[in-house]
């Protein structure tokens, strides 16, 4: 044991290299001593110059120490380098892939899986199942489940927990029904992946029956039916049932939180958070985040300082989540400066983090520095997405950039491969519309790929009533009109024009069509903290 220690403590052996071997045992427990920390590089020099005490399980550690960290490469290198494999080692290549979102090396996984003989267990399929949801490898659902039913593992809790959550996926309600009456032994995690089950395909009356019948529940079951009620946009009664639950954790409190923050109530959240606080329950980076974007709902930027704060005193200053959150907060709330400084700050920024500030520059205005930051966001290695281009065009309608816009718009699927939807094509709009290029507008209009929309259409009559333009804003209100009969601005913005150029027998015309629709005018708003 005195060469173990002094393996621990990261001291030399000054005893023979052969005496200084260590048992799988004691090498197993090493590299499980390094990986609790966290030091993979500490417990792969241990792997490495140990080989002949490596066993499956050192092997299998290993790889699950990777896979674990996304570091897939490295877990698939190790795997490929196996004498010999079993079922572990094969689900955790399976999970690795899963974790990292690689559809195609779980896919393959899961065949070569087969092709060695190796059978699959109740892990095997669960974590199959739970991965090809929501892929375009969804439709193999049945195909697995046939494949659960000929090695007997459909009496599982495990595998036919998972079918129902696949088939719930699949709105085959009737079918994940037939898989919960053949689980034999039930238990609450069944249970509770039926009201799941019931909520995906919004069948929330029976998603409550079913809870009401259940045998026995845990805090998950109650957390699984707010959540469901918080989906189906039953915002009170996700609040009805939050108030009976005897015992909440941070999920729960999180999830109500969000649901609040989903339906745009912010202050109910906010006030939800001080019972939380006085619960003694302490929140986790998912609640902060859920916090921050309900004081940049409701511009509280006092309250986003101070719950600044309360993330510095948690010890989470260095996660990436509760940082990107803190820097959309500032920029809504119209502190640009202090939403650059918190970016700044994060050492491990993500995508999300460059569209938060790229996003919250072009918001004010601040084009020049929202380009700059995304030229930066490039050299930095980071691919765009849709939601980055959304901000750029956005940033480009500010400022009144065209030849801009129109040369980020044309890199988006030509660069990229982004499909451009309805909200670029309605920044296009906006932007050709205010400055008074309506040829252009009109044109992108007609070669729409899909119907306009009300915001598209209410854009270009905005531009119509900033250059007096009646002809195409009559044309504008009417489609608006056709979609949303009592929209307000189809008549406001139309009777602006009109009013402008003297019209004022058809802006009489349009007050009396509304009096007898009664469409109300939209009322300008502020907010004062």
């Amino acid at each position: 044991m005195l060469c173990v220690n002094r393996l621990l403590l990261r001291t030399p052996c000054s005893s023979p290299r052969n005496m200084c071997t260590v048992t799988s045992a004691e090498l197993n427990y090493m590299i499980n001593t390094y990986m609790q920390d966290d030091n993979i590089s500490h417990a792969r020099k241990l792997f490495d110059e140990n080989p002949s005490s490596r066993n499956l399980v050192s092997w299998n550690m290993m790889m699950y120490a990777y896979a674990k960290h996304h570091q897939i490469q490295h877990a698939h290198d190790l795997f490929d380098q196996m004498p010999l494999k079993d079922v572990v080692s094969w689900n955790t290549m399976l999970s690795g892939f899963h974790r990292t979102s690689n559809s195609d090396g779980l896919y393959h996984c899961f065949l070569q899986m087969g092709r060695a003989g190796v059978p699959p267990d109740d892990y095997t399929i669960s974590t199959f199942l739970r991965a090809v949801i929501s892929t375009e490898l969804d439709v193999l659902i049945p195909q697995v489940h046939a494949r659960a039913l000929h090695l007997g593992l459909n009496l599982s809790v495990f595998v036919g927990s998972s079918l129902i959550k696949a088939y719930a996926s699949l709105r085959e309600e009737e079918v994940f029904k037939r898989v919960f009456d053949d689980i034999l032994a039930k238990n609450v995690t069944s249970w509770n992946a039926l009201v799941s089950g019931y909520m995906e395909v919004g069948s929330m009356g029976d998603a409550q029956t079913t809870f009401d019948m259940m045998p026995q529940r845990n805090i998950i079951s109650w957390t699984t039916l707010v959540n469901g009620y918080i989906r189906n946009n039953r915002i009170n009664k996700a609040r009805s049932v939050f108030d009976k639950m005897s015992e909440r954790n941070v999920v729960s409190w999180t999830v109500m939180i969000s649901g609040y923050v989903k339906s745009k109530r912010f202050m109910d959240a906010l006030k939800l958070f001080v019972l939380m606080f006085k619960s003694g329950t302490r929140p986790n980076h998912f609640t902060f985040s859920s916090l921050l974007d309900a004081c940049a709902g409701c511009s509280s930027l006092l309250t986003g300082m101070q719950l600044h704060l309360c993330v510095i005193k948690s010890g989470m200053a260095e996660n990436v989540i509760s940082l990107t959150s803190l820097v959309d907060m500032y920029a809504k709330c119209g502190d640009t400066d202090a939403a650059f400084r918190v970016f700044e700050s994060i050492l491990n920024k993500n995508l999300v983090s460059w569209n938060s500030i790229i996003g919250g520059y072009a918001r004010h205005g601040l084009a020049t520095r929202a380009l700059e930051e995304f030229d930066r966001m490039k050299k930095a290695g980071f691919t765009p997405d849709e939601v980055t281009f959304l901000n750029v065009l956005s940033a480009c309608v500010h400022a009144g950039l065209v030849e801009e816009g129109e040369k980020h718009f044309t890199s988006m699927l030509t660069e990229y491969g982004i499909q451009t939807e309805m909200e670029h094509y309605t920044c296009m709009v906006d932007l050709y519309g205010k400055a008074g290029q309506f040829d252009k507008a009109e044109n992108l209009i007609k070669n729409l790929p899909f119907e306009p929309d009300v915001v598209l259409w209410g854009a270009l009559l905005a531009a119509c009533g900033l250059h007096s333009n009646l002809q195409l804003g009559e044309y504008a209100a009417e489609r608006i009109r056709k979609l949303e009969s009592n929209n307000p601005i189809s008549y406001s913005m139309l009777s602006k024009i009109q009013g402008e150029k003297g019209i004022w027998s058809s802006v009489i015309e349009l007050r009396n069509m509304m009096e007898e629709r009664k469409v109300k005018k939209q009322k300008a708003i502020s907010w004062v903290e």
